[in-house]
């Protein structure tokens, strides 16, 4: 861990969109907008050596909750919780991936759609829905 990697990781994960929410919320005030911040599973469950994202995730979702009470009525402010069960490459090998799998209730990979189709409805199918964080995860986190 290093001041850099802080700046880096709570900067993009809690500062934009606070800063972000805070311009936009005139507009979206007007508009009867909704947010929708991507969280993470590891916000709840913190993953070891990933300190520091696990707090800015941690952050965020402390912080869809209070802009869901700061915007209201006007803005509907909300998150999805994924678990990035479909990652490849560098992050996940094979092996670790099935591991992955094999604790997750619907025994599939989560895949970027399954986060879109939360999202959308966060945003365009929930009009009485605020302050919520919806995970996403194939019942990973209630099987860990």
């Amino acid at each position: 861990m290093t001041p850099a990697n802080w700046d880096t990781l709570v900067g993009a994960n809690l500062r934009a969109p606070l800063f972000l929410s805070q311009a936009a919320a005139p507009h979206l005030r007007k508009t009867g907008g909704a947010i929708v911040n991507i969280t993470d599973i590891h916000a709840e469950r913190p993953l070891k050596s990933y300190v520091i994202y696990s707090i800015a995730k941690t952050g965020l979702a402390g912080l869809t909750r209070s802009l869901a009470r700061e915007l209201a009525p006007e803005v509907r402010v909300n998150a999805s919780r994924p678990a990035r069960s479909s990652a490849r490459g560098r992050f996940v090998d094979d092996l670790t991936r099935q591991r992955i799998v094999s604790h997750t209730l619907l025994r599939r990979t989560g895949e970027p759609d399954d986060i879109a189709r939360a999202v959308y409805y966060l945003i365009a199918e929930a009009p009485y829905v605020t302050g919520q964080i919806i995970a996403v995860d194939g019942g990973r986190s209630i099987n860990l």
